[in-house]
């Protein structure tokens, strides 16, 4: 089935990429928002790809994995390995303007976004390699 507009790149859905500069006119948090659903399915399939399992417990490693706190800790070990670019992304999605849920640690909140903004990023922009490079070094060390 082909979805108008879309093309089959590699292991991802992906869509028309939009120019450099109409990328970075993105908003961080819109950026964040399509991380989010983009860190949320590789680390599904990284879960469902250690074999069969009760989907409660594939369910539990997978929100675990996408924690909040989780994703802060990860931008804080990646930051080091992230070029100019990247940390200036991570650093817009950091400050971006957002309202974090009642229950969520500002500071924790805050550092997610950015990790979210670099992968919503990076997957609009089409590095897919780079991409499933970080989100590989996260779920490594989980």
């Amino acid at each position: 089935m082909k979805i108008p507009g879309k093309e089959l790149d590699g292991n991802l859905l992906m869509h028309e990429r939009p120019d450099i500069n109409k990328l970075n006119e993105y908003s961080a948090v819109i950026l964040a928002y399509i991380g989010d659903a983009v860190f949320e399915l590789i680390v599904r399939e990284h879960t469902i790809a250690s074999g069969p399992r009760k989907m409660k417990d594939i369910h539990h490693d997978t929100v675990d994995m996408v924690k909040a706190k989780n994703q802060a800790h990860a931008i804080r070990r990646l930051y080091e390995e992230l070029s100019e670019e990247e940390k200036d992304i991570a650093r817009r999605g950091r400050n971006a303007k957002s309202s974090p849920p009642k229950h969520a640690d500002v500071i924790e909140y805050r550092m997610s976004t950015g990790f979210e903004a670099l992968l919503g990023y990076l997957y609009l922009k089409g590095d897919q390699e780079r991409l499933l490079y970080l989100t590989g070094k996260v779920l490594e060390e989980n």
